[in-house]
């Protein structure tokens, strides 16, 4: 926004801040968290701490402060900011993604070599984990988790006393708790999940993910603990059986131990699957409305071809009932008309009598995480901040989130002015 467009939205935006950070006990953190988010929406190339302050004409020791070492607690805003979500949201599934922020050094907390999004390949970055809360028409990354590579966990390097010493100064020095350490990113989600549900008390949603998550069968497991279902992306390698495959108990011989039940037949994988049912079995499906309209689309509708069938996933380390069965749950398949074979799997619990139109509505919700993401950082600075303190990192990116959810209530608003 310019300075113009922002005095425009400002009360709007005290009343949000006030709302948003009221769990903070002092006048003074309040309003230099209203002020961080100004800063944050502002135009401006950087949406680092010196950038900003020049924009609002302040010291950037305030924001520095403000950031890195004054005492407020991040999750009672992030609770409120959930809440809020919730409410204005309309929410129809819980989206999990993570997101990677390239780095020079490595001192930042969590940095490391591995694959990162924004470049497009591995290199040195710190990557993020959230918790979207989406509906078709809006969303909110409502809780995150910063993910410790390995590098920086002491206890996984019991027998290098050398190194895990290394790690433990680094760790101190980053300013990383105690309790954090090495955990899977579909883990971390697990544990977000849990937080959102017990803790703030959110309602129980279908969760979407991707590959990265869909293909971790204890993320999987996970949901399915908890009670909640799931439309989760997997690769065309994944395993199965057919919906009406049934295990059968080969006749015991008295000697030795009872053999077990069995399926007769071996697993196969879900490309296989798809493809002895057929193109031929695909329907077309227009699951919402996007932006870019065409002659051939003048509606701009989203539409492909899709397959739904019955499987039963197959791995060792998934539990099995009592008579030796698997569980069933949809195979959902994505089958452009241009394709010569399904380009896209997701496998969901969603109920057994769901509309196919439904199945890929929820697949496909997680589109609303990639648009969350982009405005994060394309315009509120999420991958901008530049100080290498855990804490810091945490309460930056739960500010960008407030700024972002502010944006969403201004274009939710038919009477919001134009630069939201």
């Amino acid at each position: 926004m310019t300075p113009e467009e922002m005095e425009t939205v400002r009360p709007r935006l005290e009343a949000f801040a006030a709302e948003m950070l009221g769990s903070l006990a002092r006048r003074d953190q309040r309003a230099k968290g209203e002020l961080y988010l100004r800063g944050l929406m502002l135009d401006g190339k950087r949406k680092s701490m010196q950038p900003m302050a020049e924009r609002l004409g302040v010291d950037h020791q305030q924001l520095q402060q403000f950031v890195s070492s004054s005492t407020w607690d991040y999750s009672k805003v992030r609770e409120r900011l959930a809440r809020w979500a919730a409410a204005h949201i309309s929410p129809e599934a819980y989206a999990i993604d993570d997101v990677g922020f390239p780095k020079d050094g490595y001192d930042s907390p969590g940095v490391a070599r591995m694959y990162c999004g924004a470049l497009g390949k591995r290199g040195n970055c710190q990557v993020g984990v959230s918790v979207n809360l989406v509906s078709d028409r809006a969303s909110s990354a409502v809780d995150w988790r910063l993910f410790l590579p390995e590098s920086w966990d002491d206890t996984k390097y019991g027998e290098d006393a050398l190194m895990a010493e290394a790690i433990r100064r680094r760790r101190a020095k980053a300013g990383i708790p105690d309790t954090e350490r090495h955990r899977e990113k579909w883990r971390l989600a697990l544990d977000m999940l849990d937080e959102v549900r017990d803790n703030w008390e959110l309602p129980d949603l279908p969760v979407a993910a991707d590959a990265g998550y869909g293909d971790a069968t204890g993320f999987r497991e996970g949901l399915t603990e908890r009670g909640l279902t799931y439309a989760v992306a997997v690769k065309a390698t994944t395993t199965a059986h057919p919906g009406n495959a049934t295990p059968q108990r080969p006749p015991y011989s008295g000697q030795g131990r009872p053999p077990v039940s069995a399926y007769p037949q071996p697993h196969t994988t879900l490309r296989a699957l798809a493809l002895a049912v057929g193109r031929a079995a695909t329907r077309t499906v227009t699951w919402r409305q996007g932006s870019k309209a065409t002659r051939r689309n003048p509606n701009a509708e989203m539409r492909s071809q899709f397959l739904a069938l019955r499987v039963r996933p197959a791995n060792r380390t998934i539990r099995r009932a009592a008579d030796g069965s698997l569980p069933d749950c949809w195979l959902l398949v994505e089958w452009p008309p241009d394709s010569a074979e399904p380009t896209d799997y997701w496998l969901s619990t969603l109920p057994a009598d769901t509309p196919l139109r439904e199945l890929v509505r929820i697949a496909k919700i997680r589109w609303r995480v990639e648009h969350d993401y982009r405005e994060l950082k394309d315009g509120l600075g999420l991958d901008h901040f530049e100080g290498r303190n855990y804490l810091g990192w945490h309460r930056h990116v739960t500010l960008a989130s407030l700024a972002q959810a502010f944006c969403t209530m201004l274009r939710l608003d038919p009477k919001a002015p134009a630069p939201a």
